[in-house]
């Protein structure tokens, strides 16, 4: 890895994409419009041509790009690897889930687990779940940021899925140290709960969202649980939020 990699990965912990770093996509398409090029480059010897090709597949989407994409999820070259893994994420399918799960238990690199677990997000796919709960517990915080974006797209997958995601997001919602990731836990059951009947599931997490408006320290966070409210359009709880800010507790 040449020292300009280990500049981008040198603050793992960063909520930001390593991604957001590299040339836009547009800038490599003007170069080399051709995918059949592009895929060829997924095979090159050089690390930096592996890179841009799988960077360019973030954007553009050819189911003939996925087996490459899925081998270069072991790639030496991290920079590689989360490139491979936003593409796979541009380019899911139930066939990459297995890959995509393994790589986020095994691999050291924190983009790369962030960029898998946005992949994740996107297959939609039952097995997800519970390596997205596992990260959204146990990983660095950008990890666990998105893995609550992604537990969101169990809307997607069946009801089993929605009420087993909930409890692990209320908790990380009331617990996590990190305001982005409480944020955005806020917002997925919202999303999750919009597809809930009326039910001890639904009313739990209402109330942990009404919770998080009047207990949160950070004011960001307890925007995104009002509005995860108003999105519902949960009489009670918009009753409970007005009462709140008719008493002046915020």
């Amino acid at each position: 890895m040449q020292d300009d990699d280990l500049t981008l990965l040198d603050a793992i912990g960063s909520l930001e994409s390593p991604l957001d770093q590299l040339r836009p996509t547009e800038a490599i398409e003007a170069e080399v419009a051709d995918k059949d090029e592009m895929l060829a480059l997924l095979d090159s010897a050089s690390s930096q041509q592996r890179m841009l090709a799988a960077r360019f597949f973030c954007d553009v989407q050819d189911n003939r790009a996925v087996p490459k994409l899925v081998d270069l999820l072991t790639d030496a070259c991290p920079l590689v690897r989360v490139s491979a893994a936003y593409g796979l994420g541009r380019n899911p399918c139930v066939d990459v889930v297995d890959a995509l799960i393994q790589q986020l238990q095994t691999d050291w690199n924190g983009y790369v687990r962030k960029g898998v677990v946005w992949a994740l997000g996107n297959c939609q796919d039952a097995r997800t779940r519970d390596p997205l709960i596992h990260a959204l517990k146990q990983d660095i915080p950008a990890v666990r940021l998105w893995s609550a974006s992604a537990l969101a797209q169990m809307v997607h997958v069946d009801y089993e899925a929605i009420i087993t995601a909930i409890p692990p997001l209320i908790e990380a919602m009331l617990r996590d140290p990190v305001s982005a990731v409480r944020s955005n836990c806020a917002w997925a059951i919202g999303q999750l709960c919009r597809e809930l009947p009326s039910n001890v599931v639904y009313a739990t997490a209402v109330d942990a969202l009404i919770e998080t408006f009047a207990e949160d320290e950070d004011l960001g966070v307890r925007e995104d649980a009002r509005a995860a409210v108003l999105k519902l359009g949960d009489t009670r709880g918009l009753q409970v939020i007005e009462e709140i800010e008719l008493d002046g507790l915020l």
